[in-house]
Formats: structure tokens, sequence, C-alpha cells
């Protein structure tokens, strides 16, 4: 499903509102949404503290990168809290080692190297296994969530989305929400539940422990650095320079926004954060051209954090994950997309194949493509093994 690129400085003004920004702001929200309500309801962190955060960190770096750039929770870290039930002093911990982590490989040009060294092929591997993973959360879990009336919920969003994609003038995440919001107002709505919710709400401030560092690197920052570097930096880096080659970000820049990110997070009740090439490829495909998308998705979070944070997990369950499902469905087919520019290559395309397998199909997988995937393309190169163009 092909995304028009275009390279013309002209068409990417730093920060824009509009109707396409803010259908673009909707472009992630599938991937974000349950796994905060997850982290929120398992480790029984400030939900005012984990919103608030979350909403000025995208808004930071809609500011910052002037680009649809959005802010997501880790990942890993999250399967892991959510799995284990990891108390948040560990995961602030956590984050804070990772933090300096990624700190250390910007200042150092450590991850300069690595993204010299990782392949194309590779980057483009872990984009598919990235979009194997989302497409089968969206399959899997979220279309089949409301039964018979989510199924015809699902269709309806995804003939709309089909019919509107790339329509600059009738947004189609715009229309799908509205949609969602209409079946939640008629079927879900409590609103007893609805008013016990509203109420302001600051977030803490909190100062981790050094035996919470030392455990939260060891659980969780380690899982979490190879994902961190394949997708949320160089992947990143790589999406960046097919939809905006003008604006030349290097790894080092995103390195460095994902550190101080989250050095600053645990002090004042976030979770660890990163950026990533999926959200970036939502935001994107849903319209989204500039940082106005993402300053518009940190806002939303920042009033649900702010005044709805009390019954957070009670109220948003209330829309239909349906919905949900087909914008993560369509930020997986456009990453999947991304293998359009190496699929004349019979060598190149096997190894992105390989590794997105790899990576979504093992534990670690992420580090176990990013490690058998250079190997063997450097194998390819060497002619010790050979595929052929």
């Amino acid at each position: 499903m092909p995304v028009p690129l275009t390279a013309s400085p002209a068409a990417h003004p730093r920060i824009r509102f509009d109707r396409n920004e803010l259908a673009g702001a909707f472009g992630d929200l599938g991937t974000d949404l349950p796994l905060l309500i997850g982290i929120i309801a398992a480790s029984g962190l400030d939900s005012a503290g984990v919103l608030v955060v979350f909403g000025l960190l995208q808004v930071f770096s809609g500011l910052w990168y002037g680009m649809p750039m959005p802010v997501q929770p880790l990942k890993a870290f999250a399967a892991l809290v959510i799995a284990q039930k990891i108390p948040g002093r560990i995961i602030f911990g956590g984050g804070l080692a990772i933090g300096l982590s990624m700190l250390v490989l910007a200042a150092t040009g450590l991850i300069d190297a690595l993204a010299r060294l990782i392949p194309k092929p590779v980057i483009r591997g872990i984009q598919f296994g990235l979009a194997l993973q989302l497409a089968t959360l969206a399959l899997k879990e979220y279309v089949p969530a409301d039964g018979l009336p989510g199924f015809a919920l699902a269709a309806a969003a995804f003939l709309i989305t089909v019919v509107l994609l790339g329509n600059r003038r009738w947004p189609a995440a715009l229309i799908v929400i509205a949609l969602g919001v209409a079946y939640a107002l008629i079927f879900k709505l409590d609103l007893a539940t609805a008013q016990r919710a509203v109420g302001l709400h600051l977030p803490g401030f909190h100062i981790p422990q050094r035996a919470d560092i030392l455990t939260g690197a060891l659980l969780l920052a380690l899982p979490q650095i190879p994902l961190s570097l394949g997708n949320s930096i160089l992947a990143t880096r790589q999406v960046l320079a097919d939809h905006f080659p003008e604006r030349k970000i290097t790894v080092r820049q995103i390195s460095f926004t994902y550190a101080c990110m989250n050095l600053v997070a645990p002090f004042f009740g976030g979770f660890p954060v990163c950026h990533g090439s999926g959200g970036l490829v939502g935001h994107y495909a849903f319209g989204a051209r500039t940082g106005g998308s993402v300053v518009l998705y940190g806002a939303l979070f920042l009033v649900l954090g702010l005044f709805f944070s009390q019954g957070f997990a009670e109220v948003v369950q209330i829309f239909p994950l349906p919905v949900l499902g087909v914008l993560l469905l369509f930020e997986a087919l456009t990453l999947a997309a991304l293998l359009r520019d190496i699929i004349t290559s019979k060598a190149d395309l096997t190894v992105a194949l390989l590794v997105g397998l790899l990576c979504a199909g093992l534990p670690y997988g992420y580090l176990v493509g990013l490690v058998v995937g250079t190997a063997g393309y450097y194998a390819m190169q060497r002619g010790w093994v050979g595929l052929g163009k």
C-alpha cells in the first residue's frame, strides 16, 4: 500500500494545525492506548503521572523535530511490566538506566558506528517484523473484541479507510474515530463511571534509588535495548529519510532525544518511552506532515491525565477496540509496504523477510534478527552464501 514521498521542503512547514494533522494524530492510538491501560493496571502506577508526562513528551517531540515524530511506550518494557506486574520503583529505575545507556551511545558516537554497520535490508526486516506483530495484534485481539457487532464495526471502519486513505479533504482517521465515538456513546457509555473520572489530578515527584536503577537495568533495560536500536533509532531514521529526505536527521539526534526523555520522565512518574518507526508511519499514513499532529496527540493525553486520570482505565475502555484494530492494521500495512524499495533484489528481500520472521516469532527476536540478519547480509556480500540478485 504505497505512501507517496514528498521531497520539497516547502511542503513541510515545521508546525501546522489542520484537519490532516488532527487525523494523523490518531495514527498511533491503536498501539499506545492499550499499552498504557495495561501498564497502569499491572503496575499500579499513578495514571496522572503516566498520562501527563506522556503528553508533555509528545509536545516536546513535535516542537523539537517539527515532523510527525511521536513518542511511544517502550514495548519490551511494557510487555515485561504487564506480564510480571513489576512495581513502579523498578520501572522508574529501568527508565533512568536506559536513558543513561542511550546517552552514552549518542555522546561517544557508538550509535553512528552501529548505523554504519547494520545494512538497510536488516532495517527493513525489523520494520516488517514489527508490521507482523501489529497486524497479528489487530486481527487476533482487537477486531474480534466485541463479537459480531465489533466485526461489523471493523468492516465499516476498514471500508472507510480504504476509500479515504490519502484524502486530504476528508481524512480517513477522523471519520473512523468519529464512528468509534458514536458507537461508544450509543452502546457503551456509563454516565456514572464518566462522572467519577472527572477531577484535577497532578503527577507526583519520584527519585529513583540506586538499587532500583540496577534492578531495572537488568530486568527491563537490557531486553529493551535491541528493539530500541533496531526500531526506535535505526528504523526511525530510515523512515525519516524516506518521507523527509531534506531534513537529514541523524541517528545521534534521535538517540539524544530518546535519552533526554528517559532521563526526565522517571522523576515525574512517567513510563519510559522511545521514538518509533511504526508511530511515525502511522501519523504519516493518516495525513500528518508536520509536528502539529504530535502536539495535538500530546494535548489529548495531557487533558486525559489532568482531568480524567482518576477513572482513566474504565472510561477509555468504552472506545471500541475493533476501531483501534483497524487503525493498527493500516499502520502495519504501511510499515510492510516499505519493503518495496528492496523488492527487486532477491538477496536483500531474503534478508529482510528472514529478519522480520525472527523479530516477530522469537523471544528476544529483535536482537536475534539484528545479529543474524547483519551476519547473513555480509556473508552474501562476500560470496560465502549465494542467492543471486
